[in-house]
């Protein structure tokens, strides 16, 4: 029965942060629609449908726009002070905000796609990307962390491999991450 519960609540930590931010986003979504309709039948006479896609995009371009400009500074040191004191509400936040700012925001973390040899004898080789080149907290001098994303997924495993190990990729990090995400089906862009 306690595995039962344990698997129960794991299965609620995968899909709560999905199923949390679909509900904000069709939440907006609906209410930018709504809001949108009404002002154009009360002032124009006339509805155009689906509407609150672009009024949502210009709503999310203006929100990223407030977010880099100092007016924002204040406000988003109250926004983490009242997340921080909700700890279901933090551990969604910052683990959907780390997980986006490693891809675009100023700290892009998978921006080093590499091979990495996983069985020394074998040529077989895992797609990768290096996440941490200073592993000396963890007592490991000659080591990189290498985050290895699965196919189909939103998740991934971290190792700790040897750089004797590792080959670069000359190759964009979007390009490799939809490769592996799409598990190879993706392809690579013709230049």
């Amino acid at each position: 029965m306690k595995r039962l519960v344990n698997y129960l609540l794991e299965g609620l930590l995968y899909i709560a942060p999905l199923t949390i931010t679909a509900y904000i986003i069709y939440s907006v979504f609906m209410f930018m629609d709504g809001l949108s309709q009404d002002i154009l039948i009360k002032f124009f006479g006339i509805k155009i449908p689906g509407l609150g896609v672009l009024t949502l995009l210009i709503f999310l371009i203006f929100v990223g726009f407030l977010g880099r400009t100092f007016i924002a500074q204040p406000l988003k040191s109250v926004f983490h002070r009242v997340i921080d004191r909700v700890p279901l509400v933090k551990f969604v936040y910052s683990s959907f905000n780390d997980l986006f700012s490693a891809f675009v925001g100023k700290e892009k973390k998978f921006n080093q796609p590499v091979l990495v040899k996983v069985n020394l004898s074998s040529d077989l080789e895992k797609i990768g990307f290096i996440t941490e080149e200073n592993l000396l907290l963890l007592g490991e001098k000659d080591k990189v962390a290498v985050y290895f994303p699965h196919s189909y997924n939103f998740s991934g495993e971290l190792f700790i491999v040897p750089k004797a190990n590792i080959r670069a990729i000359n190759i964009s990090s979007s390009d490799v991450m939809k490769f592996v995400i799409s598990a190879g089906l993706t392809g690579w862009e013709k230049t």
